[in-house]
């Protein structure tokens, strides 16, 4: 042990009024206080902002170590002080001791914040490459650049794996082309999600890898977030509790959950807590009254067959991508797959930064005319189609519609009201949670998510409604019934877009019981899809991707088909006008015919 390390520790007992055991004083100071002599010197200790102690490097990379832990300041004092003193191993009491007084220190500093693997700085974005040199890459508006040391305060977990370095080798985006299965409109969207994960300070949609079986769904989901955050364990099962699922997400930048056929509710409001930022606070280490809280906000993934089976608020925060079907004769070996993966991810990484740089200048000036929801990570969307001349995010808009239409389809209850307000006509329905569910068609054998009393039919009911407005019912829970009761009064609509589609003549071959993709709507109210009168003309494989054509968003409601058409005449999908179709003479869309019956020429509202 050094004169000058001696001299700090025996300082450090004075100043803590520690006064060493006669015994000892010829000895030396004791190994605890070395030890804190040793991490003062060499390491700045602070607390993070949910109250954790943490030492960095004074002249080393800027990674915070967490006092306790396999990979933290103790076992690194541990190391330190075996080398000093010539292999001499430091007691686990004298080490405890040591951490005691250093939480102490650090409780004295300002609190700072340490990221994981992702970080802005200034109009900028720094991602930590994981290595142990600390090398970093910071991408800014102006392009991009390897750094020896990182200008943003990381940490690391076990979780974690390196990033290679990004290297500009060819189109890196080609290369990730070639190792998916899905179509350019899915494939363009998936490289914008990749961009918008670089973006730490913004709500990011769960990817979610879609198709059936053989379609590589887990290994396109490992591939995807080993781009972003490599880990020993990408694909992970659904967590047991909320404990394990705060740790897994507290300790890794970007998650995937895989094979995921059922989510539990607590789950499901976990995942949507962590897309737009949670906080989980659980007891202290070792205490029985303090707390810490886990802090997150992460980028999630999963791979299902069957998106209908997750939660309704969960399905609008999803961006589903559908995988093809390999064929055997196109299956590669996975190790074959991994070779082509690892020696293309630098090159794919440095197209992304290139795209990213390029998204960083433009997005400033980037302005929604209309913003749905997650409308940060729209904004982004729009950047890159800015860009790169795409339209995700017309793709994403129509991803989210579908992916809440497929979970309204998995869910008899929300199937039951959508029938309720249709037979109601224009005025809707105004109703108690327990009229609600005696009004309904009960099902002989209740579903698992049937509501079985009033309490839950109105929860339920809540829960649906972002998802119903999504197919044109308006749901209103602000009113309330007369004294004393003073129930809670729901009133139920559907709009005249989706009263015209379901009154047209077209729609009437459709079940008025259940949600299909003749009877959705979309998020904004507009026109709803429309079954095609000439499916049944149509053969094969291309009748049943034309049996359903749905209306584009901007197409004006009073387009629609006058009479069935042959498959000779259909072209693609095209919407004839409907002439005696009356509009509104104010907004110019469709009038429900109980209006016009009534000689009204205006819709209510409309000046």
């Amino acid at each position: 042990m050094t004169d000058d390390t001696t001299a700090q520790a025996r300082a450090i007992l004075e100043q803590n009024g520690i006064e060493e055991p006669e015994e000892k004083q010829g000895r030396g100071p004791s190994q605890a206080a070395q030890l804190v002599a040793i991490a003062r010197k060499r390491y700045d200790l602070f607390m993070s902002e949910d109250g954790r102690p943490y030492g960095v490097k004074t002249d080393g990379a800027n990674i915070a170590l967490p006092l306790r832990g396999k990979a933290g300041l103790r076992s690194q004092l541990s190391r330190i002080y075996n080398d000093e003193h010539g292999g001499a191993v430091a007691s686990q009491s004298a080490l405890a001791d040591a951490m005691t007084v250093l939480e102490g220190v650090a409780q004295a500093a300002d609190p700072r914040v340490p990221h994981v693997r992702v970080a802005r700085h200034g109009d900028g974005v720094v991602v930590d490459l994981g290595d142990a040199d600390g090398r970093c890459v910071v991408i800014t508006p102006d392009g991009w650049d390897r750094s020896a040391r990182s200008p943003v305060l990381f940490r690391r977990s076990g979780a974690m794996k390196p990033l290679p370095a990004p290297l500009r080798d060819g189109d890196g985006l080609a290369k990730l082309r070639d190792l998916l299965n899905t179509d350019e409109e899915g494939f363009r969207l998936l490289v914008a999600w990749l961009v918008a994960c670089f973006i730490p300070d913004l709500p990011h949609p769960i990817l979610t890898f879609r198709g059936e079986q053989g379609t590589g769904k887990s290994y396109s989901a490992k591939m995807v977030i080993g781009i972003i955050d490599p880990s020993g364990a990408p694909k992970r099962t659904a967590p047991r509790d909320i404990k394990s699922w705060a740790t897994q997400a507290f300790n890794s930048w970007a998650l995937c959950l895989d094979n995921v056929s059922v989510i539990p509710d607590w789950l499901s409001d976990a995942l949507c807590r962590a897309v737009t930022g949670d906080g989980i606070v659980d007891r202290a280490l070792y205490t029985d009254d303090d707390v810490v809280v886990l802090e997150f906000r992460r980028v999630l993934a999963m791979t299902t067959i069957d998106a209908g089976a997750l939660a309704g608020d969960l399905a609008e925060r999803l961006l589903t991508i559908e995988l093809h079907l390999i064929p055997d004769h196109k299956r590669r070996e996975e190790a074959e797959m991994d070779a082509a993966y690892a020696e293309a991810h630098p090159s794919i990484l440095a197209s992304l930064f290139d795209l990213l740089a390029q998204v960083l200048k433009v997005l400033p000036d980037v302005v929604l005319t209309e913003r749905p929801r997650m409308a940060d990570f729209a904004r982004v969307l729009a950047a890159v189609d800015k860009v790169q001349g795409w339209n995700t995010l017309g793709s994403y808009k129509a991803s989210a519609r579908d992916a809440v239409t497929d979970v309204l389809d998995g869910e008899p209850f929300a199937q039951a009201v959508v029938a309720l307000v249709d037979r109601a006509g224009a005025d809707g329905l105004v109703l108690t949670a327990s009229e609600l569910l005696e009004r309904v068609p009960t099902p002989d054998k209740l579903p698992k998510k049937w509501p079985k009393d009033s309490t839950r039919a109105g929860g339920q009911l809540k829960r649906l409604a972002p998802a119903l407005r999504t197919v044109g019912i308006e749901v209103d829970d602000s009113k309330r019934g007369p004294k004393p009761l003073r129930q809670r009064l729901y009133r139920l609509t559907a709009t005249a877009e989706r009263r015209y589609e379901t009154a047209s003549p077209a729609a009437t071959n459709t079940s008025d019981s259940a949600l299909t993709s003749g009877n959705r709507g979309v998020a904004t109210g507009g026109p709803l899809a429309t079954p095609h009168p000439a499916g049944g003309a149509l053969g094969g494989a291309e009748g049943a991707a034309e049996l359903f054509s749905a209306t584009p968003h901007n197409t004006t409601p009073d387009l629609h088909l006058s009479s069935p058409v042959d498959a000779g005449t259909l072209g693609d999908a095209e919407m004839q006008p409907l002439s005696s179709q009356p509009v509104c003479l104010a907004c110019e869309h469709p009038m429900d015919p109980v209006l016009t019956a009534a000689g009204d020429t205006r819709h209510p509202g409309c000046e």
